[in-house]
């Protein structure tokens, strides 16, 4: 998860070169990954249409052939550029959840919180949120799930139970893998 947080960090210090570099180690490294990555593409085409056109129309800059609607150059740039970011973010997402699954997931963030839990951060009540919000998004819902939520009585889910993680040991290749990735977003930041 560290290495995630990294890339995902390192992505808004990059141009499309960069860019490009990471989505193709991502699904180099891990070759099954295309077809959810596409699949995450087109679930936030609505997204990503939205934050084009407004970079595009609100960033100040020249107009296209001097209209008033018209996008600024500078906002189609901009626009296009943070729409890339957003697409090869969704990479890193689906190289995630391939990665580690839901169970390596949530025991992930449970490990990565537990030095917030001495400032009074209630760890265990967000892994148990984020395992409720991971399970849901499995699957998407049914056609019309949105009145049934509204309803007066909501139809009560049949969800798991109880919560079980295993933890892993914290291994010498881990330690190297933090300062890699560190080293790796330090040099994103810097170019």
């Amino acid at each position: 998860m560290i290495i995630w947080l990294a890339a995902v960090i390192g992505v808004q210090f990059v141009g499309y070169a960069g860019l490009l570099l990471l989505v193709a180690a991502a699904v180099l490294l891990t070759p099954a990954l295309t077809g959810r990555w596409l699949a995450y593409v087109w679930r936030a085409r609505w997204l990503l249409l939205t934050l084009w056109l407004i970079l595009a129309y609100n960033t100040p800059g020249e107009a296209i052939r001097d209209m008033a609607w018209a996008p600024t150059f500078e906002g189609m740039a901009e626009a296009n550029l943070q729409a890339a970011r957003l697409v090869a973010m969704l990479a890193c997402l689906a190289w995630l959840f391939l990665r580690l699954g839901h169970e390596g997931m949530i025991t992930g963030l449970w490990g990565l919180l537990q030095p917030v839990r001495a400032l009074g951060f209630d760890v265990e009540r967000v892994v148990v949120r984020l395992s409720l919000v991971l399970e849901n998004l499995q699957e998407p819902p049914k056609k019309g799930a949105w009145k049934q939520m509204l309803a007066a009585q909501p139809s009560v889910s049949t969800g798991q139970e109880s919560l079980h993680l295993s933890l892993a040991p914290w291994h010498l290749r881990d330690s190297l893998l933090v300062v890699a990735s560190g080293l790796g977003l330090m040099g994103a930041a810097l170019l």
